[in-house]
């Protein structure tokens, strides 16, 4: 549980971890001290893959820019 999330984790990882974190949390039986511990992990995966997904789009538009190719558009 105390793992730096600068360490060298892939996004697949963190995700991964996150999961079972929310698997966790949702269950309910997990105790107070821990639940609050699982939680700040659980904000720092979700920010560092943020991050990631962010750093990902802003590369895609480059290389699109660099190539003109046509940028696709995904719509939630």
């Amino acid at each position: 549980m105390n793992k730096d999330i600068t360490e060298n984790i892939t996004f697949e990882k963190a995700i991964e971890e996150l999961e079972d974190i929310i698997k966790s949390l949702e269950q309910g039986d997990v105790p107070l001290d821990d639940t609050i511990e699982l939680y700040e992990r659980g904000a720092k995966l979700k920010d560092f893959c943020e991050k990631k997904l962010k750093d990902a789009e802003i590369k895609i538009k480059k290389i699109n820019e660099n190539t003109k190719t046509k940028e696709i558009i995904i719509e939630d």
